[in-house]
């Protein structure tokens, strides 16, 4: 069947293939109003379908508007033009040059779209690929999603592989693997597997993820589990973090405790109000917490600052170096010039010109121009070089007080 050329025709079923020339409308017969063609339908542009439509196979060389649902068994193919359905849409293979609009549910097997994608209602697909962006106020359900732009889901999303260019948005739910140029949002709680993001990521609170890289900075607004996180800039955790390893190039902000079953290493600044806890912690500039414990060694370039102390196999602090509250240590060893309180430990060296609170040692070596300005206990050896100064006289005793 053809309609010709700037007509209207009222249609109900087409046996075959129907024709729509440029610039024409069908209307349907029925209640709600319904076109059912058996094959293919070929549209020549901006034809628009008063109805639903269901047909074999859709194609089209310019724009086409469906004022209805939209049942494709086979493919739908849109050549220089936007597809516009005001209802549900279905099909298996979906090729749109421009865009493709959807007012209630798509539900496809793979969807290629040039330009905007953009579906009000949920969204169930095989794969889906986007050349600019792709928004969906509803569920977003698929395998495989790529967009060269942008992402905005305004619902939870059910998602195998994420890859986005530009910038994405969406509000929880799942998704296993996530690499993003730009950046990175996700307004609710989300598990994932792996997600690495070329500049900025923000997760809200409840999130429980694998491996994590982000090239600017991470933020999480609540609670985070984790295995290891990559950041060059900045992370920031507003709950408590638990994991396994921590990798950041400038600083670290938890709001509560951080526990890590590996290493927690950092180049610039790390500021924890709770108890950080680490297989080993290396810290480039500061380190700040209620209470720091590595299962084998910390150390710190700048200074240490904890309330109720620092413990672990080997504790260094760097050259001018300074720490606040108190050092446990199997061994601790205090750089040129550095100021710390007091020091619990088996093995203990001052290097030349720092200067203690008190030390507790079996061994203790202490180099020239250092000063202990309370006391001093050791029950082995003490070995002091020149110019040390001492504000009470060492003391050899059968036990340390720890």
């Amino acid at each position: 069947m053809f309609v010709p050329r700037g007509e209207t025709a009222t249609l109900d079923i087409v046996q075959g293939e129907l024709r729509v020339g440029r610039g024409a409308t069908v209307k349907a017969m029925g209640t709600p109003p319904k076109v059912a063609v058996t094959g293919t339908v070929y549209c020549e542009g901006e034809n628009t379908f008063d109805c639903s439509l269901s047909a074999e196979n859709l194609e089209a060389e310019d724009d086409v508007t469906i004022r209805g649902n939209l049942e494709i068994n086979g493919s739908v193919e849109v050549e220089d033009g936007r597809l516009e359905v005001y209802g549900s849409m279905s099909a298996k293979e979906v090729d749109v040059d421009e865009v493709l609009f959807v007012s209630k549910d798509l539900t496809v097997e793979e969807v290629d779209v040039g330009g905007r994608l953009k579906a009000d209602g949920n969204v169930k697909a095989g794969d889906v690929d986007v050349g600019g962006s792709f928004e969906a106020r509803g569920e977003v359900e698929s395998e495989e999603v790529d967009v060269g732009g942008s992402l905005s889901v305004e619902s939870r999303v059910n998602i195998a592989s994420l890859d986005v260019g530009g910038k994405a948005i969406v509000v929880g739910g799942k998704i296993r693997e996530i690499d993003v140029g730009g950046s990175f949002e996700s307004k609710g709680p989300l598990e994932f597997e792996s997600l690495d993001v070329g500049g900025v990521a923000r997760l809200a609170n409840g999130n429980k993820g694998g491996k994590v890289k982000v090239g600017g900075s991470f933020r999480v607004e609540g609670d985070l589990e984790f295995e290891e996180i990559d950041v060059g800039g900045k992370v920031e955790i507003a709950g408590s973090g638990v994991g396994g390893e921590m990798d950041v190039g400038g600083k670290v902000e938890v709001d509560g405790s951080l526990r890590l079953s590996e290493n927690l290493e950092v180049g610039g600044k790390v500021e924890i109000d709770g108890e950080v806890s680490a297989k080993n912690i290396e810290v480039g500039g500061v380190l700040g917490s209620r209470k720091a414990t590595a299962e084998d060694r910390v150390e710190v370039g700048g200074s240490i600052a904890t309330v109720e102390g620092v413990t672990a196999r080997l504790i260094e602090i760097g050259n001018r170096g300074e720490a606040q509250g108190p050092i446990r240590a199997d061994e601790v060893i205090v750089g040129k010039g550095a100021r710390v309180e007091t020091i619990y430990g088996r093995k203990i060296l001052l290097r030349r010109g720092a200067c203690a609170e008190n030390l507790y040692g079996e061994d203790i070596s202490v180099k020239s121009d250092c000063r202990i300005r309370g006391e001093t206990q050791y029950t082995n050896e003490l070995r002091v070089d020149q110019n040390v100064s001492f504000a009470k006289a060492p003391n050899k005793v059968d036990r340390l007080p720890f």
